[in-house]
Parts: structure tokens; sequence; C-alpha cells
């Protein structure tokens, strides 16, 4: 199944994705909940209508705005070095422990939204990622279980600005730029893929620049929650990245950072692709 979060006419709506087309479910179920974070926190009510619900292809997918699938996380956060060709090309050693650091949910974007250069840097660089979403509000979860946390999964680039990402030895900052968090195109349930075996590819104006398989995840997304469960109660709707596999620009001799103009397509095998071309930001007439 493949829930996605649209627009069309300026109304936000949930929908089941079927081929090129979705249907509108916030137009055929009694209650719907208005966000994706409402019906996965009700999805143990509201499963079966919506599995019940017969493609009926409201809109082509061209027709409406896709939005980023959860477009307001509670949580996104970001696991580092965790593709073992990554950590070779970024020079450093193999991690003992999981490697965190949060993303702030400012820069949640739509899955073709434009990524914004900022001002205050030129080293803009991509990272293709499997994105997984949380389905159930949990704490201390054993690794065995930790699969029946996991919603869903989407494709996902986690945006870095590397200067302010290593200018000290918090990460936060330089993962936190408006826009920098696109994922989507929407969430495919569990039961349609597997996530440890899983193409994913990154191609900047058509060239291709990263070319792995999840199946060389060094902690996979159930050690993730897992782990993270061991901290920080995780919530339905909650956004995480799960690491890159190496082919960043940053690693590149010299390094090739993106720029205005730049199209960057992130694809995940049975997921779909996520799109965004580079625009450089343009400041407001005024901060507030």
């Amino acid at each position: 199944m493949k829930l996605a979060t649209f627009s069309v006419a300026g109304s936000q709506r949930l929908g089941l994705v079927d081929g090129d087309r979705v249907t509108s479910l916030s137009d055929r179920i009694a209650a719907m909940p208005k966000d994706m974070i409402g019906l996965i926190a009700a999805w143990g009510e509201l499963s079966r209508k919506v599995e019940g619900t017969t493609p009926a292809g409201d809109y082509k997918l061209s027709e409406v705005r896709l939005l980023a699938p959860v477009p307001r996380p509670g949580k996104v956060l970001g696991i580092g070095l965790n593709y073992a060709d990554h950590i070779a090309e970024a020079g450093m050693k193999r991690p003992e422990h999981q490697l965190w650091f949060a993303k702030a949910v400012t820069a949640v974007s739509g899955p073709f939204d434009p990524i914004q250069r900022p001002v205050v840097s030129t080293a803009l660089d991509y990272e293709a990622e499997l994105v997984f979403v949380v389905g159930k509000r949990c704490h201390h979860v054993p690794v065995e279980r930790a699969h029946e946390a996991i919603f869903g999964y989407c494709a996902g680039n986690d945006v870095s600005i590397r200067d302010w990402q290593m200018r000290t030895g918090q990460f936060t900052l330089g993962k936190s730029f408006d826009t920098h968090a696109p994922f989507g195109p929407f969430i495919v349930t569990p039961d349609e893929i597997d996530p440890r075996n899983l193409g994913i590819r990154t191609f900047v104006n058509g060239e291709k620049r990263q070319d792995s398989n999840t199946k060389h995840l060094i902690f996979d997304c159930a050690a993730q929650a897992a782990h993270l469960s061991q901290v920080m109660t995780l919530e339905p709707g909650d956004v995480m990245f799960t690491g890159t596999p190496g082919g960043v620009g940053m690693a590149m001799k010299p390094p090739r950072f993106l720029k205005a103009g730049d199209r960057v397509r992130v694809e995940i095998d049975g997921i779909g692709a996520i799109e965004s071309v580079v625009e450089d930001e343009t400041l407001p007439s005024s901060p507030f």
C-alpha cells in the first residue's frame, strides 16, 4: 500500500496511490484524520477501511502536488556513517555505536519541491537515504520486535551543508537548513517491500552519483528503531533518515557541490523517486 499526503485546489488530503493515480481517502472515509500523523495513530481502527477502499483514481499524480507524507513530524533524526563505502570515502572509522543527529522539522520539504542553496554557504551536498516512519508510540523496544514499530518507508535526501556540518562536533545545524529534508513520494507499507534489500541511487543532472543497496546498511532499520527507543519515546509519524552510501559530492576530488539549476533525483527500488531542483535562497525583505 502506498499512502500519500497531497494538495489539490489548495486543499490538503490523504490519499491511496495506485500506479499513476491517487484516490482521496479524505473524501471516502468517515471521520478520516486530517493529517498523516492522525491516520498512523488511528491505524488500528482505520486500517481495514483504508485497505477496503477501492482505488478510484480520482486524480492523476501529475494533477496534484505531493507533499511530504508527514508534513510536520514530531521528530526528524538521521544516522551518520551507516554504509561501509561512505565511511571509507569520508576517511573515518566504522562506528562502534550508532551516530545520530537531529534535523529540524522546519527542514521537511515535499518530494518534488526545490532545494535551497543558502546564502551563507556554497557547500551544498546530497545524501540518498531510505527513510522510515514510526507507526506506534513505543519505548524500550527489543530489536526482535522493532519492525513492529515501523509504519512504512520512503525515499529521502538528507541534504547537508558541509562547512556548517563539520565546523563543530555537532551535525545538527549543517543538517537543518530549510528545505533540506525532502522525502516521499509516499509511504510504502512494510508488506510491499523488504527494507533490507532495496537498490538506492542518486542522479545529479542525469549523472549517477550514488548506487548501492540497503543490504549494506551497518545498522538496519529495526536496529535503529530499537536503539533510539532506549533513549526516547518514539511516536507515530516520527521520521528517521537511515544513512547514505558512498558517492557524495563532498568526497569527490575536487568536491562537487550542488549549484542553482542542478536537478537531484533519489530513487529506491519498490518505493519510487523524489526529485528536486536547486535554487539559490532569496533573502526576505524582513526577517519577521
